[in-house]
Formats: structure tokens, C-alpha cells, sequence
């Protein structure tokens, strides 16, 4: 019987990187500060970090997949020159109204659903409700709730706008790096 695993999923825009809208170009790439290090911490403490994030960009048509890998290739790069990796992205190119063909769909991957975490789960053995996710969005928290792990909310990207709709019981933490502290020091307790 495989061991099942605790992982921390992370929203990338708003989480991992600094907000642009449709970002789809390595060169506007921009890591939220203290992220890598979020990341590093989180490595450390033997949780698998799985990046789970829309993309409706891709179903609007303004960039396609190979732009988006792109992307994760040289954020994974960059979290490389401070010791820190993710395990796995996943993404939801679909959008079901502004999508142009086949991305024009109703699908179980777009958060609020948890399709995303799902598959991961399947994917690397994990346990849903020992794990956690990190956004900056109430579809992050949503899809972590339907999925069965702890949402954390970050202020960064959209997130303090947020705030005030959460969920009873579901905190909000200044940035990625007050979210996985508090995660790796509840770990350790």
C-alpha cells in the first residue's frame, strides 16, 4: 500500500508571481518577495508543492500552451538559484464563455472546481485533507474546500479584496511567505 503524501498546492498569479494581467512573457515575469523562499520552506519541510492555476488567457486565445510552459520552465529556473523546486504544474486552459474552440468548455479543472487537485492527487499519492492551497482568489479557497484541504488566503494579487468574503474559519496571511511559515510551524507542532 503506497504512503500517501502531504502537499501544498499554490495559485501561481497573484501567489507565486506579481499580477499581470494574461501574463504569457517570461520577461514580465516577476516573483511576489519572499515567494522562493516560501518555496524553499516549504520544499524543506518534505511537503510536494504542486502549482495549480487558470489560464483562461490560453481559451481567449491571447497565448497558447507552449508561451505558458515557457513560463513554469524559467519560473522553475529561477526558484533553481535559491535551492527551492516545485514537484508539478497543472493548469485549466478552458474558459466557459470566453473560450474560442475546443477551450470553450465547461470543465472540472477551472477553479472554484477542484479538477486540478484532484488529478494531482492522483497523480503523486497525496492526502487531500492533510494538505493545503495558497491563493490569492475565494475560487482558490473554494476549489481547496470541495477538495478537502486547508485554504490559506494571501493579500498579495488580488486577495485583499477578497478577504472580507471568506469563508468562516479560513485565514488571510500578508503574502506566500506568512502562509507557508504558518503552515510549516503548524507542521512541527
Amino acid at each position: 500500500m503506497t504512503k500517501l503524501r502531504r502537499a501544498v498546492f499554490l495559485d501561481r498569479d497573484g501567489t507565486i508571481n506579481v499580477e499581470k494581467e494574461y501574463l504569457h512573457r517570461v520577461e514580465e515575469f516577476e516573483f511576489i518577495p519572499g515567494a522562493a523562499e516560501a518555496i524553499r520552506l516549504l520544499n524543506d519541510a518534505g511537503l510536494l508543492v504542486i502549482v495549480v492555476t487558470n489560464q483562461s488567457g490560453i481559451a481567449r486565445g491571447y497565448y497558447d500552451e507552449a508561451a505558458l510552459e515557457e513560463i513554469h520552465r524559467h519560473m522553475e529556473r529561477e526558484l533553481s538559484r535559491f535551492g527551492a523546486s516545485v514537484d508539478a504544474c497543472y493548469f485549466c486552459p478552458h474558459h466557459p464563455q470566453h473560450g474560442i474552440g475546443d477551450y470553450r468548455k465547461e470543465c472540472a479543472c477551472r477553479k472554484p472546481l477542484p479538477g486540478m487537485l484532484i488529478q494531482a492527487a492522483d497523480d503523486w499519492s497525496i492526502d487531500l485533507s492533510a494538505s493545503f492551497i495558497i491563493g490569492d482568489k475565494l475560487a482558490d479557497v473554494e476549489a481547496g474546500l470541495k477538495a478537502g484541504c486547508l485554504p490559506l488566503l494571501v493579500r498579495t494579487g488580488y486577495g485583499a479584496g477578497e478577504e472580507a468574503a471568506l469563508p468562516e474559519g479560513v485565514k488571510a496571511y500578508d503574502d506566500i511567505l506568512a502562509a507557508t511559515r504558518a503552515i510549516v510551524d503548524a507542521s512541527a507542532a
